[in-house]
């Protein structure tokens, strides 16, 4: 039987701000006791605060998600204080953008250590101890870059598709364990990572719109999501709800990528 709301405790990287934020928010509103992990800790301190005078249960941890032995002991620590972690999801990562040939080695590599390399050490720290309790639910916050291809998103749209498939194996290898693996692919959020793109746009009616210069479809929903879209599909995913699905990508994004 799955613990309840009450019983369970989730991780959630990246949750000072944006799909992060709602995630970890959407979580503790279903009763769970949330580890809240972000390296930018005056925006953790922040939004922890707010989430705490709702009357969640919400704990934040400063943490460099790309230093392996730091994620371990932050597995650790989460465990010994707030009990078994049931739920997982991994939301953390950055947008560099730029054309290949003028790409930097560091954004690069920068890229793939926040998407890609991050997201193993915290998926294989909770993996390991998910096993010997036979269950729960890991979920990666991807993007629907990852099947297809963006101009200046070379190295983004790569790590997403990386982020994809190592999730898609995860979920292979651990399915005997009773645990689950999915992917939420959100399109174009309002975040403020999302705003920071637009000022090499027109915003989001463009991308609303579609751009054929840049070889972009727009959003047939005609909207933009916002945080909470993505944050209800992971909801879904990592619940009882959907007990019988794994290795699935769930795109979120308006039909952008036109199911492909």
């Amino acid at each position: 039987m799955a613990p309840s709301a009450a019983d369970s405790v989730a991780l959630v990287t990246g949750a000072a701000r944006g799909i992060g934020l709602a995630v970890s928010r959407a979580l503790a509103a279903e009763g769970m006791r949330v580890a809240a992990l972000d390296r930018d800790g005056r925006a953790l301190l922040d939004s922890v605060a707010a989430q705490r005078r709702e009357g969640h249960d919400v704990h934040g941890t400063v943490v460099e998600l790309s230093d392996s032995k730091a994620v371990e002991q932050t597995v650790a620590g989460v465990e010994s204080s707030l009990g078994p972690i049931t739920t997982l999801v991994s939301v953390a990562g950055i947008l560099r953008v730029g054309p290949v040939c003028d790409f930097s080695d560091r954004d690069w590599s920068d890229t793939f250590a926040s998407n890609v390399s991050a997201a193993f050490y915290v998926c294989r720290s909770v993996a390991t101890r998910m096993i010997s309790r036979r269950g729960g639910a890991i979920v990666a916050v991807g993007s629907n870059a990852a099947a297809v291809a963006r101009t200046n998103m070379a190295a983004y749209a790569a790590s997403k598709a990386a982020l994809l498939s190592f999730m898609r194996c995860l979920g292979l290898e651990l399915s005997g364990f009773g645990i689950r693996c999915n992917v939420v692919s959100p399109g174009s959020t309002d975040t403020e990572m999302q705003r920071e793109f637009w000022r090499q746009t027109d915003g989001p009616a463009e991308i609303i719109a579609g751009n054929s210069l840049s070889y972009r479809v727009g959003i047939p929903l005609q909207r933009m999501a916002c945080a909470e879209d993505i944050a209800n599909a992971v909801l879904f995913l990592s619940s009882e709800r959907a007990r019988h699905i794994t290795l699935h990508d769930l795109r979120v994004d308006g039909g952008a990528t036109l199911g492909a």
